[in-house]
């Protein structure tokens, strides 16, 4: 049996959340690896919605749950989330759910720095959710992060909170604002500190025998890889890798660990926020998909911009984060198109190229090159088979996989989990 590590390849919401949970119903643990509680995934189950943004999308079919080291955890959403969850029936106890005790905290001065400097930036802002994941990376790669562990050393903290509060006073005063309240902090601190200790372990450790008693474990990625702060369309990125790679380093895991990758892909494209967008319709067309692929942000109700299927960053994107098969979303949105289009590749400064440069000018000047293709009438909608897609869908399909050189794995065709067709076992491989 494989391991599977699922990533988005585009510039997240592809659909991971309905995903992940149909491959978390048959995997024996599920562990977040990056990021935090900016990225939403919403999972359909008999009818029920359960909106997730930090716990691991296996914890509401009861598998196992992890969040890795590579998350930045802000404590009192932890508390929020699981709270909800509750409160539609799920079970979440410290059998089910395991914080990696070295997660770094995003605690209210991220918060409050990530807002004051989108608010300064003006044309500059980056578009982030406000949430302060990137202030707390940064306070993580600058060694004066508050980690989970620290929680049960509080009466300890006074020098992590001296290099802390040196580095934040002199921004906030650069912004006008106040000093850090360190009091008010270390109240808030003690307050949470007991439910987050629950289910604080050395999550490594956990998974290391998981893996040795041949159990499946499912690799959770947030966001997607042109959202990577390396590989992305920088500076509009996250501020953590969302490459595969990061399954090893954000878990604690070897890289032999993560098995098959699985990139999940739109049938289409769109993002959220600030940054290029080559294939973008801000027209009638892009209108009816974003309507029928309700095509909002799920933590933050932005709308999402949408555009034809781009072949070329996901290739990229693939190649990138050595994906192995993909998982095709939202298919049924393109039902009733009489024409769909695809990028096959870019013009730039007159030059025909096959890739998206790393300089943020030529994103914005590339324009697409696109082919296309016939649509269909018939309705996608809950097909569990190819037999029950319409001739030009799969036409559609077959052509994604060349264009992309990665074949498809899994088709998705609602957002319930059973409505999936399974063309490659990710977890057999």
């Amino acid at each position: 049996m494989a391991n599977v590590t699922v990533i988005g390849a585009q510039w997240g919401d592809e659909g991971k959340g309905k995903i992940v949970d149909w491959l978390a119903s048959r995997a024996d643990a599920v562990v977040r690896f990056q990021g935090g509680h900016n990225a939403g995934h919403t999972l359909v189950i008999d009818g029920e919605t359960y909106k997730l943004s930090l716990l691991p999308s296996g914890i509401v079919s009861g598998t196992m749950s992890m969040i890795g080291n590579g998350v930045v955890l802000d404590p009192w959403a932890l508390r929020d989330e699981v709270q909800k969850l509750e409160g539609q029936g799920v079970t979440i106890t410290d059998d089910n759910l395991a914080v990696a005790d070295n997660c770094p905290l995003i605690l209210p001065l991220h918060r409050d720095l990530d807002g004051l400097r989108e608010t300064a930036a003006g044309s500059g802002k980056i578009g982030t959710t406000g949430r302060g994941i990137g202030p707390a990376y940064e306070d993580k790669v600058g060694r004066r992060a508050i980690r989970v562990c620290d929680l049960a050393h509080l009466d300890d903290l006074e020098p992590q909170l001296d290099r802390l509060c040196a580095h934040h006073d002199a921004l906030r005063a650069g912004f006008d604002q106040p000093p850090v309240d360190r009091a008010g902090l270390l109240a808030e601190l003690r307050e949470i500190a007991p439910f987050v200790m629950r289910f604080a372990q050395p999550v490594w450790k956990r998974l290391k025998k998981v893996r040795k008693a041949g159990a499946k474990i499912l690799f959770e990625g947030a966001q997607g890889v042109l959202l990577d702060v390396d590989h992305g369309t920088y500076p509009f990125v996250t501020s953590s890798n969302t490459v595969s790679g990061t399954a090893a380093s954000g878990s604690g895991l070897g890289p032999g660990s993560t098995g098959f990758v699985l990139g999940i892909v739109k049938a289409y494209t769109t993002r959220v926020g600030s940054g290029p967008f080559p294939t973008e319709l801000e027209d009638e067309i892009g209108q009816t998909l974003g309507e029928k692929g309700h095509e909002f942000g799920v933590v933050t109700g932005r709308k999402r911009r949408v555009g034809w299927f781009d072949a070329v960053i996901v290739r990229q994107s693939c190649a990138i984060s050595g994906v192995t098969g993909i998982a095709l979303t939202k298919i049924d949105v393109l039902d009733g198109f009489e024409t769909v289009k695809i990028c096959t590749g870019y013009r730039l400064r007159n030059n025909v190229i096959d890739y998206l440069p790393s300089h943020a000018g030529d994103q914005q000047l590339v324009e697409p090159i696109y082919e296309e293709m016939p649509g269909w009438e018939e309705s996608t909608a809950g097909a569990r088979s190819y037999a029950d897609l319409p001739a030009n869908a799969i036409k559609y399909i077959q052509r994604v996989q060349e264009l992309i050189e990665t074949p498809v794995a899994l088709v998705s065709t609602s957002p319930e989990r059973d409505d999936t067709i399974l063309v490659r076992d990710p977890f057999l491989d």
